[in-house]
């Protein structure tokens, strides 16, 4: 079952992959590809069959995340989807009301609500017991003030799942309500231009007297840090795998360019100064394989997994970055020419070490587990 999970989204290749470069300059959303994924069923892997899902677990979803990396070449719509999956489903199924669930989950799995997740904001990112946006109780319902930056699919989503304060800074201090676009009191802003990642929006919010019903609550009042660490794990692994896939493509069509290239009447494959990158290519991108799953595999047990996540996080994106390199430099001029799509995939690659937490909150976390 899961390798043909990894096939999922295969079929849909060539519309996953057409006018890429035109998306990718202007930092368009691909309506029609996100339809494709719709079609796929990728949106209802992770999710139980009571509600309409496909009922697989933590690491067969990855798997199906892999496959989506290694055949779209659209980076940006392959992170949104993750995030589809991740930011209000994953939550809602774990920690929602019977009547959100039945109520969203649906349109949730069949991509017809696009979804997004509020945590990061303006004075900080990875700082998330500090959060300054307040939600006040007011009878039945909480009044939300503040604001929020960097959100990945704010700008076309249509639900929101936001961390709040309901109380004081620390982990109990936090909550997570959920609130629909078009909520008076709710602003998104528009998309934000940024250097990779272009095809995936991202927006701000910014809340103003918002008033979101108790009922609409994802949890217990101070247990958000709870869900947020629940999710978090999920977007990692989750979010990397489509990496790991992407990686593994590159590794394949830089070998192919290697052995195809001619310099001095050799193969450029055939200098060491050529082959030594692509073996140290290798090594990146199954060491990255490696974290993944392992890491998958002990979240799916239940196991502590707190430095796993942190160092696979860390691999992971950081391998990403210097493969992408790798292959422009191989590549040559034609890696940086945007019509081979070579430095797409360098620009692509340089946020992942600063989305789910920086390399150096990674290394700080490890340093801290480790007794530090």
């Amino acid at each position: 079952m899961t390798e043909d999970l990894y096939q999922l989204t295969a079929p849909w290749a060539d519309q996953l992959n057409a006018g890429l470069a035109e998306l990718d300059a202007a930092g368009e959303f691909p309506h029609d590809k996100w339809k494709a994924l719709r079609e796929s069923g990728l949106f209802r892997t992770h999710f139980a069959t009571e509600y309409g899902g496909a009922g697989h677990g933590l690491t067969a979803t990855m798997r199906a995340l892999e496959g989506l990396g290694y055949v779209s070449h659209d980076a940006g719509l392959s992170f949104s989807a993750s995030t589809q999956i991740v930011s209000v489903g994953v939550p809602l199924q774990r920690f929602g009301s019977a009547e959100l669930k039945a109520r969203h989950l649906p349109r949730i799995m069949s991509g017809e609500a696009i979804t997004a997740h509020a945590i990061t904001e303006s004075g900080g990112g990875s700082d998330a017991m500090n959060i300054a946006t307040t939600a006040r109780r007011d009878g039945d319902h909480y009044v939300v003030d503040g604001g929020k930056m960097f959100i990945t699919n704010a700008p076309v989503a249509d639900l929101f799942l936001l961390y709040v304060r309901t109380g004081k800074p620390g982990p109990f201090g936090l909550t997570t309500l959920l609130v629909e676009a078009g909520t008076p009191g709710l602003t998104v802003g528009p998309s934000m231009d940024k250097i990779g990642l272009r095809t995936s929006p991202v927006g701000t919010l910014a809340f103003d007297g918002l008033r979101v019903p108790v009922s609409q609550r994802v949890g217990r009042e101070g247990t958000g840090f709870l869900v947020l660490d629940h999710v978090m794990k999920r977007e990692v692994l989750f979010g990397f795998s489509l990496t790991l896939g992407e990686m593994t493509r590159r590794l394949e069509s830089t070998i192919a360019f290697a052995k195809e290239r001619q310099q001095f009447g050799r193969p450029i494959g055939d200098y060491q100064a050529v082959s030594h990158k692509i073996a140290d290519m290798k090594i990146r991108v199954e060491t990255a394989r490696k974290w993944l799953t392992d890491t998958g595999a002990k979240v799916e047990r239940n196991e502590d997994s707190a430095l796993d996540l942190a160092a696979t996080k860390t691999v992971v994106s950081e391998a990403n970055l210097q493969t992408a390199l790798d292959a422009v430099q191989i590549h040559g001029g034609r890696g940086v020419l945007t019509e081979y799509g070579i430095e797409r995939d360098l620009r692509n690659s340089i946020a992942g070490t600063i989305y789910s937490g920086t390399s150096e909150i990674q290394r700080n976390r490890i340093a801290t587990l480790l007794g530090l």
